[in-house]
């Protein structure tokens, strides 16, 4: 019985040493795990390029640093990753520039970075899945300075423009037809404008020339008889011929327009029926429009038709004078304003080759 105690105390001692010693074995092991996990190798993010997966689940990162072109880091910078079919999410960068988004699916992506003051940027790529991708550092520029003029023309100046549109119109490409604006509403025109029009209507050398060819026709016809035959005679109507244009010309088209600010030129319609174009173009003679852009009495034709027959009664000879006349010339000046006003209205605009298809501009 001693010897059975023995060996049974023998055994109980074994089994307990043997009990302690794995669980000792156990301990250290679950002891030495973490240690071991510590240890293992960890592959380093390269940049511009995704990593293999950090962890068994499928979503990502991607973070990255925003610099400027100094090579200071940008503080506050806006960056917004975008991707197709899913709603943009916005991040800002931190005090060292950097940024970053987390649990991020797989696939493509776009951002884009933006700061006051500098020029935006982007930047795409494509994320594996549970990958890191670590963007190469993106560098901001300065932003161009932008200035914005709005320009915009005073209505002299687009006058100015309108008067040589109109200085290109030539009957047939070479009777001058200054006086016509196929613009409705024009800008009026100035004291000046008025005066350099007129200048360039008398000083055209059409204008001299037609004066020329009908003094011409009046020493055939032996008109104003008291000026007498020959080269005398002929420069004597040519003289009266040209101051008559010249003297009504500025008269009627340039200072009784600018007393009665009224605008000398025949505004062209083209539309409506063509009894109310008839009637419209007879009445230029009698009717135009004022610098308010307004119709009314056409002062400066009338008046300056009796003015100008007054100048020229001081020039023509003196067999040629008498009251009769004087009223007759100032009449016929007047009806001559409705028939340019029909041929303008019905005829010049067709016979006009070189008339430019898009107006000048308008105020």
């Amino acid at each position: 019985m001693r010897n059975a105690g023995g060996w049974l105390a023998l055994v109980l001692f074994l089994s307990a040493t043997g009990y302690c010693q794995s669980e000792i074995t156990q301990n250290q092991a679950a002891a030495m795990s973490p240690m071991a996990a510590d240890a293992s190798p960890q592959a380093s993010p390269v940049k511009g390029e995704p990593q293999r997966a950090v962890d068994a689940q499928s979503t990502g990162k991607v973070s990255g640093t925003i610099a400027v072109q100094s090579g200071a880091l940008a503080t506050g910078a806006t960056v917004r990753l975008t991707r197709d079919g899913q709603t943009p999410i916005e991040v800002q960068s931190g005090d060292n520039g950097e940024f970053s988004f987390s649990n991020q699916p797989a696939g493509a992506f776009q951002l884009t970075v933006t700061a006051t003051g500098f020029e935006s940027k982007q930047f795409s790529g494509t994320l594996s899945s549970g990958a890191v991708f670590v963007v190469p550092e993106i560098v901001l520029e300065v932003a161009r300075a932008t200035t914005e003029v709005n320009v915009s023309m005073t209505v002299e100046e687009v006058a100015q423009q309108q008067i040589e549109y109109q200085e290109q119109q030539r009957v047939l490409g070479f009777i001058p037809n200054f006086y016509a604006s196929y613009v409705p509403d024009a800008a009026p025109l100035n004291p000046r404008q008025k005066f350099q029009l007129a200048w360039k209507s008398v000083t055209d050398p059409i204008s001299i020339l037609g004066a020329a060819f009908l003094a011409g026709i009046y020493q055939a016809s032996d008109e104003y008889g008291g000026y007498g035959q020959g080269a005398q005679g002929y420069a004597k109507r040519f003289g009266a011929t040209y101051g008559d244009v010249f003297i009504g010309t500025f008269i009627d088209s340039a200072i009784l327009t600018s007393v009665f600010h009224q605008d000398p030129r025949y505004f062209y319609r083209g539309t409506g029926s063509t009894k109310s174009r008839l009637l419209y173009a007879l009445g230029n003679s009698v009717m135009c429009k004022g610098d308010n852009k307004k119709y009314q009495p056409n002062y400066s034709a009338i008046v300056g038709s009796f003015a100008t027959s007054a100048i020229s009664y001081t020039y023509y000879p003196a067999s040629d004078r008498n009251a009769t006349l004087l009223v007759q010339t100032a009449l016929i000046r007047i009806a001559e304003g409705s028939v340019a006003g029909l041929f303008q209205e019905f005829v010049v605009k067709k016979l006009t080759p070189h008339l430019k298809k898009e107006p000048p501009p308008q105020p």
